[in-house]
């Protein structure tokens, strides 16, 4: 509740990000107030009212992302052997309308949505990882690669649109190029190959992977985290002018 942000990313022409800390924060069973945006849950789908500005360059992110899980699953899995760090696909299948009005934009499609939880911060027991997540046929593949302080763990899952979901061995992780900030990227998909490098920071980068995943073509959502860079002193003095705090609702 100290550190509670709307974190909102923008890709094509009119790229956008925003990622403001706010002092005004309200939430009850079914709804979280983070500032001007809001979450909300009316029991078939799970709204968000975007009411962001951007840094350094202030501009506006304004609008609704609507998202309906397709099914809602309940197993959340342990990253790390003492269960310190959570992880639950809550809607690992769901399809999601955005209607933003600033910067014009409106689609629809295939989303997906997780939650993360934990009882340390994930410096102090992770060195790295990398995510990621495809549509593949009538449902989503996720891989995951955690490089723990104690050893490896490397998951493999494809969840229904109907509910359910079945464990798969993750392939050998293969190396990516690095990006320009020089951060890592593993995916556990042999023959892959970077398509578009959406964020490139000192300690993460997100980026869109055309993979085979399952003897499946896919093009993946990937995530790639370096936890001794994100804990150096020169990426903790930088985090301010990326993700500002402002006391005002």
């Amino acid at each position: 509740m100290r550190h509670c942000a709307l974190n909102v990313a923008v890709y094509g022409k009119r790229k956008r990000w925003a990622m403001t800390e706010r002092g005004t924060v309200h939430r009850g069973s079914e709804f979280l107030r983070i500032g001007p945006s809001a979450l909300h849950w009316d029991g078939t789908a799970l709204m968000v009212q975007i009411d962001e500005v951007t840094v350094p360059v202030p501009r506006r992110i304004r609008g609704t992302v609507r998202l309906y899980p397709l099914a809602l699953e309940n197993r959340t899995l342990a990253l790390d052997d003492a269960g310190l760090h959570l992880w639950q696909p809550i809607a690992p299948c769901a399809r999601v309308e955005v209607d933003l009005q600033t910067p014009a934009q409106r689609w629809s499609g295939f989303g997906y949505f997780d939650t993360n939880r934990g009882a340390r911060p994930l410096e102090a027991d992770f060195v790295r990882w990398d995510w990621g997540r495809a549509r593949v046929g009538s449902g989503t593949a996720v891989l995951y690669d955690v490089q723990r302080r104690d050893g490896r763990l490397a998951l493999g899952m494809r969840y229904n649109d109907a509910g359910g979901v079945v464990d798969f061995v993750a392939p050998p992780a293969v190396s990516l190029p690095r990006t320009r900030w020089g951060v890592r990227r593993n995916v556990c998909a042999p023959g892959s190959a970077v398509v578009e490098t959406l964020e490139d920071t000192p300690f993460y980068a997100r980026s869109l992977i055309a993979a085979e995943i399952l003897g499946a073509p896919v093009t993946m959502l990937h995530e790639s985290v370096a936890l001794d860079r994100f804990a150096s002193p020169a990426v903790q003095a930088m985090l301010p002018f990326r993700m500002p705090r402002s006391w005002k609702s």
